[in-house]
């Protein structure tokens, strides 16, 4: 434990010194780190991550830590605004300035650091499989052959069992994760593969089961606009500060210690801000 937080400061230090010393007052004046109030994009349809209540509010682990963040970055919960961002508009809502950061289980990938600039990683799951709780065919990726697997539209997950490991499943469109759910439940999919977080939040209270068969890391990050490195670098420290303090146990446990997944506390390696 010593060696972790050691480890950590050492991180925080190299963060803040790159703050530091890394940018000109000129060059962060269009940032986000100067703005008191921020539009703040997240998802509505993944219960535990990112859900929109009856009442127009949102609830979730990505939403608690877009919160602390935000705090961090000097603007309260009264002075942020959650908005529904699914996967297919997250780049452009960056890039238009319709969302000023973007905390929705975006993994952070090589294609889309071409257009965004990556705060964290501020959590890494796993990719895994979601299937119904009576279905005993499906032990692993592999077994996904001649399946019906959903294919969400903007999401690279699907991708990983199709093309990256050549498995001929038979994919089933949908516009969103909530949709590949109905699906499921109604017997017009077999499996939906995806962060282990997200599966975990849909198969609690429901006839279903995770295979606990992961193949992949992935790397959530938090989705700035392309150039942002000011607020990269700050919301970086933050992130860092959220494990030092314990608050992303405190998140992580409150959403998912009754899911049975292995939970990680200690802080990601990061990707750099570029």
């Amino acid at each position: 434990m010593r060696t972790s937080r050691v480890a950590a400061a050492a991180i925080l230090v190299a963060a803040t010194g790159l703050a530091g010393c890394g940018l000109s007052g000129e060059a962060d004046q269009g940032s986000i780190v100067h703005k008191r109030s921020l539009v703040i994009g997240v998802k509505e349809d993944q219960p535990s991550l990112g859900l929109k209540r009856s009442d127009g509010t949102y609830e979730g682990f990505d939403v608690d830590v877009a919160k602390y963040v935000a705090g961090k970055l000097g603007v309260p919960p009264s002075r942020i605004t959650f908005r529904t961002t699914p996967s297919s508009a997250r780049e452009a809502a960056l890039a238009t300035g319709a969302v000023d950061m973007i905390f929705a289980t975006y993994s952070i990938t090589a294609q889309r650091k071409t257009k965004v600039t990556f705060g964290g990683p501020y959590y890494v799951p796993h990719q895994d499989t979601l299937v119904r709780a009576d279905d005993s065919s499906i032990k692993n990726v592999r077994d996904l052959k001649g399946k019906r697997l959903c294919e969400v539209l903007g999401s690279n997950s699907w991708k990983r069992v199709t093309e990256e490991r050549k498995i001929t499943a038979t994919t089933v469109k949908a516009r969103n994760y909530g949709e590949c759910l109905t699906k499921l439940l109604a017997g017009q999919l077999d499996a939906i593969s995806t962060d282990d977080l997200i599966l975990a939040g849909f198969a609690v209270g429901r006839p279903l089961k995770i295979i606990n068969s992961p193949f992949t890391d992935e790397k959530y990050g938090i989705g700035l606009k392309k150039g942002d490195l000011a607020a990269c670098e700050a919301v970086n420290r933050a992130v860092i500060q959220m494990y030092q303090e314990g608050k992303a146990k405190e998140f992580l446990d409150k959403w998912f210690s009754k899911s049975g997944l292995r939970i990680t506390t200690s802080v990601p390696q990061f990707e750099g801000c570029t």
